[in-house]
C-alpha cells in the first residue's frame, strides 16, 4: 500500500463519524454536543436532548439508549446532559419534573428553565431547525420530558418517553402546535406502572394510558383509541413483536411493550424506530 493511499483511507476513517464533540455551557458546568460529520450552518439540523433516569446520568443514559451514535446518520445535533445531585449521603443525579419525581430532598432547581436555556445556548453556537427540537427521556427523564412539553410547547416539537408520566393535571393554554407525544411503557414496569392508580412517595402519577389521553384531550384531539395495524419488536428478551401501538389522534401515540419492565432490553433497531417518529413529527406549520 502506497503512502498515499494510507494517507486517504485515514482521511475517510477521521472523516467518516462525527466531528470532535464541542460543548455548551448554560450555567452549571460543560456539557458535550455531538456534532454530525455532515453539519452544514447553512442547513439548519434537528437537536436531540436524552434526558436520563434518576441515579444515572447523560452518559448512563446514552450507554444504554445508544442515541448519541445515530447522529451521523440521521444527521442532529445530540446533549445528553446531567441533572443536579440531591443532597443524600448517596447524591444521585435527578430532575425536578414533577411533584412525583423526582426532587425528593426538597431542593426546588428549576431543571425546566435550564434545560431551555441549553437548548437556546445551543442555537446560539449552531444551525438549529427550530421545528425540530426533540426530546428522549428515561423513567426521571420521562416526567422531566413531559414536563418540558408542558412548559415549552413553543420550542419542543416532540417528545419520546420511556415509563415517565405527564403531569396529572395538564395546565396552561392550549398551544397553537401542539407537542407530538410518543409515550413507550412496559405493561410489568415495577416502579412506575403501566395502569392509573401509581405513586412515588404518596404522590400520585397518571398511567400510561392515561398520559396520552390526556394530552390528547389537552390538545382538542380525539381520545378514541386505534390500535395501529403495526407491532413492534423493541424488547429481545421478549418472544416476536411484543410491543403494541396505539394512537389518540395525529401526534399522539402510545407504544405499550407487554411484559416489559422498568428497564427494556432493547433491540438492536429501537432506538431507530424511536428517532423515525421523532423526525417524522416536526412542529406543525404555524396558523395563517
Amino acid at each position: 500500500m502506497s503512502i498515499r493511499t494510507s494517507i486517504l483511507l485515514l482521511l475517510v476513517t477521521l472523516f467518516s463519524h462525527s466531528l470532535p464533540a464541542q460543548t455548551i455551557d448554560a450555567g452549571r458546568g460543560a456539557v458535550s454536543l455531538v456534532v454530525p460529520a455532515k453539519y452544514d450552518k447553512a442547513k439548519p439540523a434537528p437537536l436531540v436532548v436524552l434526558l436520563h433516569g434518576y441515579t444515572s446520568s447523560g452518559a448512563g443514559q446514552d450507554g444504554y439508549m445508544k442515541f448519541g451514535a445515530l447522529a451521523d446518520t440521521y444527521g442532529y445535533l445530540f446533549i445528553a446532559p446531567d441533572g443536579t445531585k440531591e443532597k443524600s449521603d448517596k447524591k444521585h443525579r435527578f430532575w425536578n419534573a414533577s411533584p412525583a419525581c423526582c426532587d425528593f430532598y426538597k431542593s426546588n432547581v428549576d431543571d425546566s428553565k435550564y434545560l431551555k436555556d441549553l437548548i437556546d445556548a445551543v442555537k446560539k453556537q449552531y444551525s438549529v431547525d427550530a421545528d425540530r427540537v426533540y426530546l428522549i427521556g428515561h423513567s426521571n427523564g420521562g416526567f422531566m420530558s413531559h414536563r418540558m412539553a408542558v412548559d415549552h410547547p413553543d420550542t419542543i416539537a416532540a417528545i419520546a418517553s420511556l415509563n415517565g408520566a405527564a403531569p396529572m393535571t395538564l395546565t396552561g393554554p392550549k398551544p397553537d402546535r401542539p407537542v407530538n407525544i410518543l409515550h413507550i411503557h412496559g405493561t410489568e414496569d415495577k416502579l412506575n406502572r403501566y395502569k392509573s392508580g401509581g405513586d412515588i412517595k404518596g404522590i400520585a402519577y397518571p398511567g400510561a394510558e392515561e398520559t396520552v389521553k390526556n394530552w390528547a384531550e389537552f390538545n382538542d384531539k380525539s381520545t378514541k383509541a386505534a390500535a395501529a395495524e403495526q407491532k413492534l419488536d423493541l424488547d429481545k428478551k421478549l418472544e416476536g413483536k411484543e410491543t403494541t401501538v396505539t394512537r389518540y389522534g395525529d401526534g399522539f401515540e402510545l407504544w405499550t411493550i407487554d411484559g416489559g419492565g422498568h428497564v427494556p432490553s432493547f433491540t438492536d433497531h429501537a432506538n431507530k424506530l424511536v428517532i423515525d417518529w421523532l423526525m417524522a413529527h416536526p412542529k406543525a406549520a404555524a396558523k395563517k
